[in-house]
């Protein structure tokens, strides 16, 4: 709009009109185009812009709230709050982050926080995996191996052993932030697996060996390593040196 407001741009109605008005406020808080200390634009513009009734943009202000992206004030309207105050697990937050940060730091931030989580649930899993887990973790291994050569597959057995490694900790909440991590790494275009899947499943072999050996401190650094080198390794820019200076050697 001429007025400077951001042009949101208008859907289609659907019964889920109230998640997609909440979607394109948070992508345009966090992509900059509503600054902290700014006001939304008013119910009527938003109403106009959306094409959507007034019930349904104050329930959707009231989820971007709940979210922490704005506070609502009487008398002083809808304000933009600072990225400090923005819950940035939530998954629409989160998703909307990582498909804006051009710099890809919201990704490498992402992968440090999963590492150390995901390593402490390796911790727990090798202290407490029961036979009937640690059976179901090397059939999910043998799925990667028997995958390699087929990303696709190899990616959704990657996904199944993670997550039954999640399954043996007694650390919930680390199991619930990380799960909500992976998705939203594995939702990024910028997050695929590329190549060197060999390297992949030989690091996923050395998580399950001291799963299997009851070995807390193995299975802690087995993780935390394999998820910082897995990201290295897919980060673009660096996954493309790398590649370079192979095909040098």
């Amino acid at each position: 709009m001429s007025n400077g407001t951001p042009a949101f741009a208008v859907r289609a109605k659907s019964p889920r009109l109230g998640v997609t008005v909440v979607a394109e406020l948070v992508d345009a808080i966090v992509r900059g185009d509503l600054a902290p200390g700014t006001s939304l634009p008013p119910e009527a513009v938003l109403c106009e812009q959306f094409g959507v009734s007034r019930t349904v943009i104050r329930e959707s202000v009231k989820r971007v709230e709940e979210k922490g992206l704005v506070t609502v004030t009487q008398g002083r309207g809808t304000q933009v709050s600072p990225p400090s105050s923005w819950k940035m697990v939530d998954d629409t937050v989160l998703s909307a982050l990582v498909d804006n940060d051009a710099t890809l730091g919201t990704l490498d931030d992402l992968s440090v926080v999963r590492a150390a989580l995901e390593a402490v649930i390796a911790r727990d899993a090798a202290a407490s995996v029961s036979p009937e887990q640690l059976e179901r973790l090397a059939a999910a291994l043998q799925s990667m191996r028997d995958t390699v050569q087929d990303e696709p597959s190899f990616a959704k057995a990657d996904v199944v052993f993670h997550s039954i490694v999640g399954e043996m900790s007694t650390n919930r909440l680390a199991d619930s932030i990380v799960k909500t991590l992976f998705r939203q790494a594995l939702a990024s275009s910028r997050y695929s697996l590329r190549s060197q899947l060999e390297i992949t499943l030989a690091e996923h072999e050395a998580v399950y060996a001291a799963i299997a050996q009851r070995d807390p401190d193995a299975a802690e650094q087995a993780m935390r390593t394999h998820i910082l080198d897995a990201w290295e390794r897919r980060r673009p820019g660096r996954a493309a040196a790398a590649e370079e200076a192979a095909a040098v050697t």
